[in-house]
């Protein structure tokens, strides 16, 4: 190659060096421009639906009460010696919170056979110095010192058991310190519809809070004052729940739920389930039972309740046909028990009662949750409706010695004409059949007259109503009734549709009030 074109050459190269170099230089910092370029956003630059203030406000109030509330609600784990439980005999779809290892639906098979067993609850503080509140059934199987209290800042307590009452499913215990009560608020200030949050430890998940709101009051759901077999229920427990549908699951039992104000509304005691998780069905014990409940039990550990000493049941419609209400509204006395407070008041069967010192009672749970209130020795102004009329008696309530607060009672074509007044009569539209007393009759029932009921139709209306074989009707429709004739005209006399009362008497002695809707006969 020539000097010439080696020169040539090597001018070109170095012409190419350098543009390349430049090439290079503008597109590195153009790429390090973009890449970090500091106008770069990720997202959209704003909210797409901005809230209004009421509803910040709302969230906030929320985030405030959430705040608020959670120091005052514990979690409860409890020590048992109990090698197994079981919960045959509850209904499928109610229990309560056992806590993440034991409890849920009912089942045939028992609990694991262990040395001990350990299960988680919830507790609300409701005084400084470390009373605690909880359920019964959370702490009923805890062996001495085995109760320990977590608060949220995740301190560990001894408890002691303080006392408890099986019949509200309600306990306190007590730890040593100082701490940050719940406010408590006022039942007449709880209203269905209103904003609640339930605050425990779910599946053991502590200080967690749930929304949502009251669904409903005075809830009975037949849970309440069950033995440990879930078998047999109290005849003296009591139950008027708060139903909620803020998610409740096993470990919140004894957990508060609080209203929008961070008032304490109630205790979380049970849900409605099938599958042992939350359903949208949550009960809890209203706050004027608890406050009751827990000072009796924080005074002298036990619990003096009185008693009127009747069954009853809700008014219905065929009831305040019978009676002659002008609206389906108060609870039915059934029965009287003897001795009780109700018998030496002169409480009836058949009577209705309508208030209880001024307040209006709906339903059995009303009533029962305004003697539940009371202790023995209390007196209770009750207006009745007796007769057509209402009239007003004053019961002193009596200690339990057999009588019940309130409890529930286990609630066609005619015959050819009878030849003799005292021949049986068959009434095939409600189902029964009535027959003349004996003398023998009439001296273990201990009544001059009535009609003794020899069959019951276990499918007819007044079995469904709770008349039973080898009892005794003293009246029909406010007449006293004198030989199985007169019963059938007095039911014949009715129409279609109309409300009737008969008043029925037990071998025991016991009196029963029965009523139905007359159907076509």
């Amino acid at each position: 190659m020539s000097r010439r074109s080696l020169g040539t050459a090597l001018a070109l190269i170095g012409v190419g060096v350098v543009a390349g170099v430049i090439l290079m230089t503008t597109f590195s910092t153009n790429a390090i421009e973009q890449l970090f370029a500091a106008d770069i956003e990720l997202g959209a630059a704003s909210p797409p639906a901005m809230a209004p203030a009421a509803v910040k406000a709302l969230n906030e109030q929320f985030v405030n009460l959430a705040a608020a509330v959670t120091p005052t609600v514990v979690s409860i784990t409890v020590k048992s010696d109990r090698k197994g439980m079981s919960m045959r005999g509850m209904p499928e779809e109610f229990f309560r919170f056992f806590g993440p290892d034991m409890g849920g639906p009912n089942s045939e098979e028992e609990m694991p056979q262990l040395p001990e067993s350990e299960a988680g609850g919830s507790g609300v503080v409701i005084t400084g110095d470390g009373y605690v509140v909880t359920n019964n059934h959370v702490v009923e199987n805890a062996k001495e010192g085995g109760i320990t209290v977590t608060t949220t800042d995740q301190k560990q307590y001894k408890a002691k058991l303080v006392g408890r009452d099986p019949l509200t499913d309600l306990a306190v215990l007590k730890i040593d310190g100082r701490f940050s009560p719940a406010h408590l608020a006022q039942r007449s200030d709880i209203r269905i519809g209103e904003w609640v949050v339930a605050v425990g430890s779910p599946l053991g998940l502590k200080s967690t809070i749930t929304t949502g709101i009251i669904s409903a009051m005075g809830r009975s759901i037949g849970i309440v004052g069950t033995n440990e077999m879930g078998n047999q229920r109290s005849r003296y427990a009591a139950e008027n729940f708060i139903q909620t549908d803020a998610a409740i699951n096993p470990g919140n039992s004894g957990g508060g739920l609080f209203n929008i104000n961070g008032s304490l509304v109630g205790i979380n005691t049970a849900i409605a389930s099938q599958s042992g998780v939350n359903a949208g069905y949550g009960f809890a014990i209203p706050i004027d039972m608890v406050r009751s409940v827990v000072l009796d039990l924080i005074d002298d550990g036990k619990i003096e309740r009185g008693y009127i000493g009747v069954e009853i049941t809700s008014v219905d419609e065929a009831t305040a046909k019978a009676v002659g209400l002008s609206k389906v509204a108060g609870v039915s006395v059934n029965k009287i028990v003897k001795g009780g407070a109700a018998e030496s008041a002169g409480i009836e069967v058949g009577d209705v009662i309508l208030d209880v010192d001024g307040k209006s009672v709906k339903t059995s749970s009303d009533l029962q949750n305004e003697i539940v209130l009371r202790r023995a020795g209390d007196k209770v102004n009750l207006k009745i409706w007796r007769d057509g009329r209402e009239i007003t008696k004053s019961v002193k309530l009596k200690a339990p010695d057999g009588a019940d607060v309130a409890s529930r009672s286990t609630n066609d074509e005619e015959s050819n004409a009878p030849a003799d007044d005292s021949d049986p009569v068959t009434i095939k539209g409600l189902g029964f059949t009535a027959a003349a007393l004996t003398s023998e009759q009439r001296s273990t029932f201990n009544v001059k007259q009535g009609v003794f009921v020899s069959k019951v139709d276990r499918f007819g209306q007044m079995a469904r109503r709770g008349l039973r074989q080898g009892t005794v009707i003293l009246k029909a429709d406010g007449q006293e009734i004198k030989s199985p004739s007169q019963l059938k005209r007095v039911i014949f006399a009715k129409q279609a549709g109309d409300g009737m009362m008969f008043v029925i008497k037990d071998a025991d002695g016991s009196k029963q009030a029965i009523t139905i809707e007359v159907p076509e006969l």
